[in-house]
C-alpha cells in the first residue's frame, strides 16, 4: 500500500474531491484526519473509511480561522502520531457575475475560503511535517487558475493564486524533504458545478468543453491526488497537474 504508516489531514473532506482522496488514501493505508465546515458530510466520510476498515476522526474545520486549522493538524498529530501528508483542498465557487457587480465581502469570502485557506494549512503543517522528517503537501486549484473566464473574477484569482503559492512554498521547504504541488481539474461532477447542471442552455456546452467530451469523476481527481502524495512522485515538486479531460487545451 503506498500510503501505508502515513497520517493525512483532508480540508474539505466532507465530499467531492476531498472525500474522493479520503476513501483512496485509507485504503493505501493511511490515517485520516477529515477537516469541513459541514458537520454531517464530514462524519459521513469518517464512517465510509471506517466500513472500509481505516482509521480516520473528524474535526469540524472553518479553514479561514487560523486557530481552527492548527486544531485539526493537531488533533490529526495527537491521534496518529505525526503528519506527513496535508492536502488542502477545500474551495467555494463564484456567483457568475462581471467584476464591477461582485460585492466585495463575497470577494472576501471567496478569496479567504479557495486561497487564505491553502495558505493557513501550509502555515501550520510545514513545522509539523519538518518534526516528521518531511513529507507532502498538495494544493486543489482548478483550470480556472490557469485560464481566465469571465464572471469568474474571485474564483479565478483565488485559485491562480493557490499556483503560486504552491510553488513559493515548494521552493521554500524543499531542502526540508516537503514537496509541494497543486492539480487543476476541470469540471467535476461535484456540488460546485450544481447550477451549471439546472442551466439548460450553459450545460450541454460546459459539460463537453475538452477534449474528452465528457466532465470528470471526483475519483479520477483523487487518483492524481494519491500519485503526488505517494513516493511515486518523489521528484515532483512546485508542479501543477492539470485533471481536466483536456480542457486547457480546447
Amino acid at each position: 500500500m503506498r500510503l501505508q504508516g502515513k497520517t493525512a489531514v483532508i480540508t474539505g473532506g466532507g465530499g467531492g474531491i476531498g472525500r474522493a482522496a479520503a476513501l483512496l488514501f485509507a485504503k493505501e493505508g493511511a490515517k485520516l484526519a477529515i477537516a469541513d465546515v459541514k458537520e454531517d458530510f464530514g462524519e459521513e466520510t469518517v464512517r465510509l473509511i471506517r466500513e472500509q476498515g481505516g482509521q480516520a476522526i473528524f474535526i469540524k474545520t472553518n479553514v479561514t480561522d487560523s486557530k481552527q486549522v492548527k486544531k485539526v493538524i493537531d488533533a490529526a498529530i495527537s491521534e496518529f502520531g505525526a503528519l506527513h501528508i496535508l492536502f488542502n483542498n477545500a474551495g467555494i465557487g463564484n456567483p457568475e457575475v462581471k467584476s464591477t457587480d461582485l460585492p466585495e465581502e463575497e470577494w472576501d469570502r471567496i478569496v479567504d475560503i479557495n486561497l487564505k485557506g491553502v495558505f493557513l494549512g501550509i502555515k501550520h503543517g510545514v513545522p509539523e511535517l519538518i518534526k516528521a522528517g518531511g513529507g507532502v503537501i498538495i494544493n486543489t486549484s482548478s483550470l480556472l487558475g490557469l485560464k481566465g473566464q469571465k464572471y469568474l473574477s474571485a474564483y479565478n484569482a483565488s485559485k491562480g493564486g493557490v499556483i503560486l503559492l504552491t510553488q513559493n512554498a515548494a521552493l521554500e521547504y524543499g531542502r526540508h524533504n516537503i514537496r509541494v504541488n497543486a492539480v487543476a481539474p476541470g469540471v467535476i461532477d461535484t456540488s460546485i458545478i450544481d447550477n451549471w447542471k439546472n442551466n439548460g442552455r450553459k450545460w450541454p456546452i460546459i459539460s463537453t468543453a475538452n477534449a474528452l467530451g465528457r466532465i470528470g469523476k471526483p475519483e479520477e481527481v483523487a487518483r492524481a491526488v494519491l500519485f503526488l502524495a505517494s513516493d511515486e512522485a518523489s521528484f515532483i515538486t512546485g508542479a501543477t497537474l492539470s485533471v481536466d479531460g483536456g480542457g486547457l487545451i480546447f
